[in-house]
């Protein structure tokens, strides 16, 4: 038996799985303060019988080396968190931490849209946009552990704000950065005198701008096209430099691909190198809901299979 951790800045989710990423029981603790909640999950798993490893799935920043917590933005109590060590001195098991990108990255690769291929990128296009890239079948992390933060990439001049950066690849293709697109085609169309009808919803939503797209609201729609634009010349970088077989896109990607493909494959036609592109193909994520309690079991099989490497 696996044990995944999904720590989030809500919730932390503490998941027994298989090594075929099957989810046999979660169990959910409400993240408080860092004592209480850390408390809380160590009391759960000295509930479980004996388990193998532990993989533990959470937003950076992380030194994934040493195993250790960096303060996130969304745990900003847990500074210096040494929870790879503590698990392994408390438990007797592997233990491995990866970042969420990165989790989610080898969750695609062993169990979903990423099954069969060797060279690998996962984009998370959520709330933020950040990259998982598996290279050769292994995760690649860079001199630091840094690498895939494709967010960070300046698109533009100007546009949407992501990563700190104005006119970044995450300030156009995330869910914040369409909100913000939306706002501003909003403002445009006003003052033609047209209403978006996704403005009539108090704190609207990518989801809502969505809604209004798929029945015909034009200004939805140039939303979705210029997010689409950047999302295709994004992923021409990405196909031109890692060369890929597959890209995965999770999230925003996998719930609006209609409303994005056309412009995305047209700007990604133009951009990236055709013998590159025609060795690629686009998927959106598989998982789904899961696929964090999967991310978790992924990086769980990682730490068995390192160890018995190491023994063998």
């Amino acid at each position: 038996m696996l044990i995944g951790l999904d720590i989030g800045g809500t919730k932390c989710a503490v998941v027994t799985g298989d090594e075929k990423g099957n989810i046999l029981h979660r169990y959910v603790i409400k993240t408080t303060d860092f004592p209480t909640t850390y408390a809380a999950i160590f009391k759960y798993l000295k509930t479980l019988p004996p388990f193998e490893s532990v993989g533990i799935s959470c937003g950076g920043p992380l030194d994934e080396e040493q195993g250790v917590v960096l303060s996130p933005p969304n745990l900003p109590d847990w500074d210096g968190v040494e929870i790879v060590k503590d698990i392994e001195t408390t438990f007797g098991v592997p233990a491995k931490i990866r970042n969420d990108a990165n989790a989610c990255a080898l969750a695609e690769y062993k169990f979903g849209a990423g099954v069969g291929c060797k060279n690998m990128v996962f984009l998370t296009f959520g709330t933020g946009m950040g990259a998982g890239i598996i290279a050769d079948g292994k995760l690649y992390g860079g001199t630091n552990g840094n690498a895939g933060e494709v967010g960070h990439i300046r698109m533009a001049k100007q546009g949407p704000v992501g990563y700190g950066k104005i006119g970044s690849f995450e300030g156009f293709c995330s869910g914040q950065g369409i909100r913000q697109l939306a706002a501003l085609y909003a403002a445009k169309a006003e003052k033609k005198g047209v209403i978006p009808s996704y403005t009539s919803v108090e704190n609207y939503t990518t989801a809502d701008v969505a809604i209004a797209a798929r029945a015909g609201d034009k200004t939805a729609l140039s939303v979705f096209r210029k997010c689409g634009d950047m999302l295709g010349k994004g992923l021409a970088v990405l196909v031109d430099i890692l060369n890929p077989e597959r890209i995965v896109i999770g999230s925003v990607y996998a719930r609006c691909q209609d409303l994005l493909d056309k412009a995305m494959y047209k700007s990604l036609s133009r951009e990236s190198l055709s013998v590159s592109l025609s060795a690629c193909e686009i998927k959106p994520a598989q998982l789904g809901e899961q696929i964090g309690d999967k991310a978790a079991i992924a990086v769980a099989t990682e730490a068995y299979y390192a160890l018995h490497t190491k023994h063998n």
